[in-house]
């Protein structure tokens, strides 16, 4: 890890296996034993204070049965996030879309079936920032 704390890249790719791992419903221990590693170095990777190999990014890949592109989609060169005109805005929804939260409101939202019942939960959370 970089003196100042861990690289973007890594940080972005930790919270894509997070994201990927809990999509599926697989614990951090059963992600860990199916890599031969303990849960806290999975913890690490995923919280970007480990770097992942190339082949045990591959070998997470397989076990969560995803492109090994999967963890740096959404990953561009700054340079490229200033031509596309992201802005902190931008930044701050793909920051809460891959926290914890952001990944578990947006799990159960689109489990929602009825288009009514939808709109009411926005108009819910609409309520309440203007609180």
């Amino acid at each position: 890890m970089p003196p100042d704390g861990p690289a973007e890249v890594d940080l972005h790719v930790g919270r894509r296996i997070r994201q990927r791992r809990k999509a599926l419903g697989v614990t951090q221990e059963h992600l860990a034993d199916s890599l031969g590693l303990t849960f806290q170095q999975v913890q690490k990777y995923e919280r970007g204070a480990n770097r992942v190999s190339a082949s045990k990014l591959y070998q997470i890949a397989a076990t969560l049965q995803t492109p090994v592109a999967y963890f740096f989609d959404g990953l561009s060169d700054p340079q490229d996030q200033a031509a596309a005109g992201e802005t902190g805005f931008d930044r701050a929804i793909n920051e809460f879309l891959m926290s914890p939260e952001g990944l578990e409101i947006a799990s159960l939202f689109v489990r929602i079936d009825k288009p009514g019942l939808r709109r009411q939960m926005v108009h819910l959370m609409r309520a309440l920032v203007e609180e």
